[in-house]
């Protein structure tokens, strides 16, 4: 039962990461946003292959799975994140220069970053202080998330903004546990937090889409209003989750 559920998590985070990864590039041209949606994805396919031929930690899969991992960790639902919802929050357009070179520090950082999971953190400085990293970048970002769901609320979109708060705290949840705190409960493999992950990073995909797409609708809407008056507002409860 356990291992059918990690694979549904894994599963809906590649399917969510996919799809709503294309529809930020088709339908708002966003790449930085949607991109990053499918390297969480590319991220989930290789650690389903990797999980379903034995999982062994000799595998290369094994290095390019905690690669992608120091890469979103560090970088893409960091910094990535923060810089894509800012098309909707700050109206700002970045350049291709600049979506190409944050995906250049992203990869670097991973390169970087990878070899440091594993290791001990009680004996292991490096490692202590790579995983703090991740744990101030996720709160770091959170911080904006928060600033993110405040726009939501206050522009009358409060499901989305009650609904991204929530995955925006799954989410901090799951960097604290992931290297300070695991579960006792838990096996070996860590099965049940890697399923409570994956279901997490999955559902943060959907939810921050709809989110966006309900903000980018209501800026519409606001720049139609400010040209002039118009004959039909838009139906906000479409953006409902």
């Amino acid at each position: 039962m356990k291992d059918a559920l990690f694979l549904l998590a894994d599963l809906w985070m590649i399917f969510a990461g996919y799809f709503y990864g294309w529809k930020f590039i088709r339908r708002y041209g966003n790449y930085l946003l949607g991109l990053e949606w499918m390297v969480v994805a590319t991220s989930g396919s290789n650690f389903l292959v990797w999980s379903l031929s034995g999982a062994n930690s000799g595998s290369i899969l094994y290095d390019v799975a905690y690669f992608f991992d120091a890469f979103s960790r560090s970088v893409g639902i960091t910094l990535i994140l923060i810089m894509g919802l800012m098309q909707v929050t700050h109206r700002w357009k970045p350049s291709l220069g600049v979506d190409v070179g944050v995906f250049g520090v992203a990869v670097v950082a991973g390169l970087f970053l990878r070899p440091f999971h594993g290791a001990d953190l009680h004996t292991d400085r490096g490692a202590f202080s790579v995983a703090a990293f991740y744990v101030v970048a996720n709160l770091l970002t959170a911080v904006f998330l928060g600033y993110f769901v405040k726009r939501l609320w206050t522009a009358g979109a409060k499901r989305s903004a009650i609904w991204a708060g929530l995955v925006t705290a799954a989410g901090t949840t799951i960097a604290l546990t992931y290297d300070f705190f695991p579960l006792s409960f838990d096996d070996a493999n860590r099965t049940i937090f890697y399923t409570a992950a994956l279901a997490t990073w999955g559902t943060q995909g959907f939810v921050y889409f709809r989110a966006y797409r309900t903000l980018h609708d209501l800026n519409a809407a606001s720049d139609a209003n400010a040209i002039g008056p118009i004959t039909r507002t838009p139906d906000t409860k479409r953006e409902s989750i």
